[in-house]
């Protein structure tokens, strides 16, 4: 039983006459009585009784119309609903992005993403950077934003720019005076760290563990925010990748260039499979309006 012939006996059955219909549907005779044959061949049985002068419905046939009428509107309504996601016109994704990118960078994106699809509903998850590849690996959002994993996998990276970690510092402190800092300086004071198991936090400990040097442990946090108002208060230093930089200094602290090491790392995109037409466009708006802030973020 196939669309066409639930369309062509729905058109016969309204207008109990082949000619009427054969001119609603713009049909030959011929394929229009092949379409109600191959109809009761695949039904098992008449719908249809023709003569020369009339077409009456069979009570199968009879019973036939209002379940063909509900089955033709939910395929209608079906392919209109595909097609509505195909453009663009409705559809809902799902994208999670590590804490840094997702307060400072992801919203003006999606803002840029809102105007040209005003109809896709997006559901952010603001998570740790493990969680983030966990999530694409899992299927549970389609778009991952993250630091560029150690072992990919099946999944696939898109970078985006190289971020630089910088110094965070008391607004008030002999630190903030300075226009750059080296670690080893930095490290001569309170460190406030993020918490196990942050990539940021084991980041920081293999560099610095690769150039001799340990990360001390003064205070422990599991956000961002929470490590910008301690350093804002006085209590340490950190230091965190430099797309926070804006949202450390709106707290109070103070953002400085960090040498000897250089610290950085690949920020990207993770996609896991093939993506749904809503997923890619986001994804191309992602890579469009991150292109120009490479340069602050790999800047001195």
């Amino acid at each position: 039983m196939t669309v066409k012939q639930l369309r062509a006996f729905l058109a016969v059955a309204s207008a109990l006459s082949f000619t009427q219909a054969c001119e609603r549907l713009h049909l030959s005779q011929p394929a229009l009585s092949l379409a109600i044959k191959g109809l009761e061949e695949s039904l098992g049985g008449r719908l249809l009784t023709r003569s020369t002068r009339s077409v009456r419905l069979t009570p199968e046939g009879e019973s036939l119309v209002p379940l063909a009428k509900r089955l033709l509107a939910e395929w209608d309504n079906t392919e209109e609903l595909m097609r509505q996601r195909f453009t663009l016109q409705m559809g809902r994704l799902g994208v999670a992005a590590m804490p840094s990118f997702a307060g400072n960078l992801l919203p003006p994106a999606l803002m840029a993403f809102r105007q040209r699809y005003p109809r896709i509903n997006v559901t952010v998850h603001d998570v740790i950077n493990e969680q983030v590849i966990e999530m694409v690996r899992n299927g549970q959002v389609e778009l991952g934003i993250a630091f560029e994993p150690e072992a990919v996998g099946s999944l696939t990276f898109t970078p985006l720019f190289s971020d630089r970690f910088v110094a965070v510092v008391p607004p008030h402190s002999l630190l903030a005076g300075h226009a750059s800092l080296r670690w080893e300086m930095l490290l001569t004071h309170d460190f406030i760290a993020l918490q196990r198991p942050s990539m940021v936090r084991r980041l920081l400990e293999q560099q610095l563990e690769a150039e001799g040097m340990a990360l001390p442990g003064a205070f422990e946090s599991h956000q961002l925010a929470t490590v910008g108002r301690m350093v804002a208060s006085g209590l340490g230093v950190s230091a965190v990748p430099s797309l926070c930089r804006g949202q450390m200094e709106e707290l109070g602290a103070r953002c400085l260039t960090l040498e000897a090491p250089v610290i950085q790392r690949d920020v990207g995109i993770l996609t896991h499979g093939e993506l749904s037409t809503a997923a890619l466009a986001l994804k191309e708006v992602i890579v469009e309006t991150q292109g120009p802030a490479a340069g602050h973020l790999t800047g001195p």
